[in-house]
C-alpha cells in the first residue's frame, strides 16, 4: 500500500461537480493498493497516518499528530501511485490492483482509520474521475509505502 500524505488547512474532493468529502485542518491522504497488500498493511498504514507527528506544537515544532490536534483525514483512492516509469514515457500501472482487490482494501483502510482516529473519514469515490482541491499547509508532504517501511 502506498500513500501520499499532505498536511492541509482544508481539502475537498468532487465527483460530477458534487462534493463527496471535505475537511478542514488535517490530512489529505491519497492511497494506492497493490495485490500483495493485506490486513497487516492496512493496520500499519492507518497507525502511521493517525500518529504521524507533522503538526506544530506550541513551540512551533512538528511534534503533534492529526489525532493530537483533533484534525480530520480525507482519503482518496489513486491507482496512479503505483505507476512504473522506468521504461519509456508512458507509465505502466501493472502493479496497481484491479478494483476487485483494491476496493475491499480501500474500505478496510477507511474503517481502520475511523477506528484509529475516532471519527468518520470523508472520502472520494473509488474509480471515479475526481477533482481534488486542497490548501497545502507548510507545505508538508510525506510518501509512505507499507512494503518499504523506512
Amino acid at each position: 500500500m502506498r500513500v501520499v500524505i499532505q498536511r492541509v488547512s482544508e481539502a475537498s474532493v468532487k465527483v460530477d461537480g458534487n462534493i463527496t468529502g471535505a475537511i478542514h485542518k488535517g490530512l489529505l491522504v491519497l492511497m494506492g493498493v497493490e495485490d500483495a497488500d493485506g490486513l497487516e498493511d492496512v493496520e500499519w498504514m492507518s497507525s502511521k497516518i493517525v500518529n504521524l507527528r507533522i503538526f506544530d506544537d506550541a513551540a512551533g515544532v512538528m511534534n503533534l499528530s492529526v489525532k493530537d490536534i483533533d484534525g480530520e483525514i480525507l482519503l482518496v483512492s489513486q491507482f496512479t501511485l503505483h505507476a512504473a516509469t522506468k521504461k519509456g514515457n508512458r507509465p505502466s500501472y501493472i502493479k496497481a490492483s484491479k478494483p476487485t482487490v483494491a476496493i475491499p482494501m480501500y474500505e478496510k483502510l477507511i474503517m481502520q482509520l475511523e477506528n484509529d482516529l475516532g471519527k468518520k473519514i470523508p472520502t472520494g469515490v473509488f474509480g471515479a474521475d475526481m477533482k481534488v482541491q486542497l490548501l497545502n499547509d507548510g507545505p508538508v508532504t510525506i510518501v509512505m509505502d507499507s512494503k518499504n517501511k523506512e
